[in-house]
């Protein structure tokens, strides 16, 4: 790729980090906007081309002009992942309340027979707070009153997953695969129903079984 190309891979993600931040103005301020006619594919492409070059391109850029690129990025990041957390929502029991998503890991939720359960996962590099071998995921159903079982007082948190060299405290599938936290497995969609389909199978083993559904992975 000539240097052309990779400025011109820049212009592009900038181009694209202003346009989405005026589009999250325009959300905001309920007004009518003109918005390109954009295409996940045509997103990826160029963004994968920022990330050759963007490395380079950064060192011309003054504190000030780090930090405006930043808001907008997050910005953007905003408009992502209030998207992401809307997976699976209205999952079945509706009466239970959504998992409060930890970071550096995620969860990973099914519904059977009028139950929800979830699984927190752990990314490579991280352990959990409590020791989890023989508490593999948390429910939530009527017979809980609509409370998620957890080890934190109160409220809807699952886990916590805090760095470490060490991952001693879950159980092997509770862990992402090296190389691979919960985004990039979610982003492989062959991973991703693998993930799932583990969790069924260990549900199964403690005599949970039936037709599932909502079945989602969830990412921190």
């Amino acid at each position: 790729m000539t240097a052309e190309g990779d400025i011109g891979g820049v212009r592009w993600l900038c181009l694209l980090t202003v346009l989405f931040s005026r589009a999250a103005w325009a959300q905001d301020n309920s007004t009518n906007s003109s918005c390109p006619d954009w295409s996940f594919n045509h997103l990826s492409e160029h963004m994968k081309v920022s990330e050759k070059c963007f490395e380079s391109f950064t060192v011309q850029l003054t504190d000030n002009q780090i930090a405006t690129t930043l808001d907008h990025l997050r910005r953007m990041t905003d408009i992502l992942q209030k998207h992401h957390k809307s997976v699976c929502r209205g999952a079945t029991p509706v009466e239970c309340p959504s998992p409060t998503l930890h970071s550096k890991g995620g969860l990973v939720c099914v519904s059977i027979e009028k139950k929800r359960y979830c699984k927190p996962m752990c990314n490579e590099g991280y352990d959990f707070a409590f020791l989890r071998k023989s508490r593999l995921f948390e429910e939530c159903s009527n017979a809980t009153k609509h409370k998620w079982t957890t080890q934190y007082v109160g409220g809807s948190r699952l886990a916590v997953c805090n760095k470490s060299n060490t991952q001693v405290s879950g159980a092997a599938s509770a862990y992402f695969p090296k190389d691979r936290d919960c985004l990039s497995t979610k982003s492989d969609g062959t991973l991703e129903k693998q993930v799932i389909k583990t969790f069924v199978q260990e549900l199964s083993q403690n005599d949970i079984k039936g037709n599932y559904t909502h079945a989602c992975l969830l990412c921190g």
